[in-house]
């Protein structure tokens, strides 16, 4: 577990910044040698690791935009999708994203529930804990997110009307709800449910409404099936924190259910991506190409699914730079590899769309 967060002479070569970078985005921590520039520690604060969640999100919504029916008289640019308008809304969630992670870890350090014993700032430094930034630096880039995000929001609602900010608005209260009081909604065993809706059909019927100013319920399939992806990574984590939630009285999910029966929710839902994915073939919401992601089954579920049968582990094993995080690496690992292949398998019937 690396915690270390001081700051090092910024004097290094690029090839080993660009080391740097890469260890704070693949483990939220920074590098042995600590945080070397800014960019290594805005990756460390932003938790930019895992932002896969939701690019993957936007490139399946603009990957469906390209190859759905366009309706007469939609908003055109090139083959009837607004292609500034996916790229922006692609940007927007990013930034969303970002912010979201920074509000949560200030709403939790506010309330008192991130300190120095909880996971929070055991699995990477926090970054008002150690010192990576102060309260004041957090709440300008918080600031400095949603200000891009309301212009791109604006330029978007000039293009494709209000529905546009429906979109954005309630992704802004979902996230700001997830943690912040008075509502706190994983407190009530409702964050998983944020996120199901948050990474779906906000996320990628928002992209995709800005690509093609209309959503129907074959896109909404396919974002609650893909949904079911990030929604897994925080069951898992949740499951991780059980014995430090329930001394907080924070009822997750995972709380609610007791860690046998959460882990047997997470692996119905880690099955039932798959099933979706059929469906929605079937039904005509994803080409079929897409049917790509079941690679993984092979690839990472079976593994995914049998660790989450087995006890965890008593202590950290050897070079585990997250822990006491277990469950989720497990499902993240599995949702960036089904991820990374549905996406594939959308581009492959772009592709043959065009062809």
């Amino acid at each position: 577990m690396t915690t270390e967060a001081t700051s090092t002479p910024s004097d290094l070569p690029l090839s080993e910044r660009l080391g740097a970078w890469r260890y704070a985005f693949n483990t939220t921590n920074p590098p042995q040698q600590g945080v070397v520039d800014g960019v290594t520690r805005w990756l460390v604060v932003t938790r930019a690791g895992v932002l896969p969640l939701t690019l993957f999100s936007g490139l399946i919504a603009l990957l469906l935009a390209v190859v759905a029916k366009r309706p007469t008289g939609s908003y055109a640019a090139l083959h009837g999708v607004d292609w500034l308008g996916l790229v922006l809304a692609v940007v927007g969630i990013l930034i969303a994203h970002v912010a979201n992670n920074m509000m949560n870890d200030l709403a939790d350090t506010e309330i008192g529930s991130d300190t120095a014993d909880y996971p929070r700032a055991l699995y990477a430094p926090h970054p008002i804990l150690t010192g990576l930034v102060t309260r004041k630096q957090l709440i300008t880039a918080i600031l400095a997110a949603n200000v891009i995000d309301l212009v791109i929001m604006i330029v978007l609602a000039l293009r494709h009307g209000w529905p546009i900010v429906f979109y954005a608005l309630a992704g802004l209260l979902l996230s700001y709800a997830y943690t912040a009081p008075p509502v706190r909604l994983k407190k009530y065993g409702l964050g998983e449910l944020d996120v199901l809706i948050t990474w779906g059909p906000l996320m990628i019927g928002g992209v995709y409404y800005a690509g093609l100013g209309t959503v129907d319920w074959r896109l909404n399939l396919a974002a609650v099936t893909y949904a079911l992806l990030p929604t897994t990574v925080l069951m898992g984590k949740h499951i991780d924190k059980i014995p430090y939630d329930i001394p907080l009285r924070t009822h997750t999910l995972p709380v609610i259910l007791g860690e046998g029966r959460a882990k047997a929710v997470t692996q119905a839902m880690l099955v039932l991506y798959y099933v979706g994915v059929v469906a929605c073939v079937v039904v005509g919401a994803m080409p079929w190409p897409a049917l790509l992601t079941l690679a993984a089954i092979p690839l990472s579920l079976w593994g995914t699914l049998k660790a989450f049968a087995q006890p965890r582990p008593t202590e950290a094993p050897p070079d585990d730079v997250v822990w006491p995080l277990w469950w989720a690496p497990l499902a993240f690992v599995h949702m960036r590899r089904a991820g990374a292949l549905l996406v594939l398998g959308l581009l492959v019937g772009v592709v043959i769309h065009f062809l």
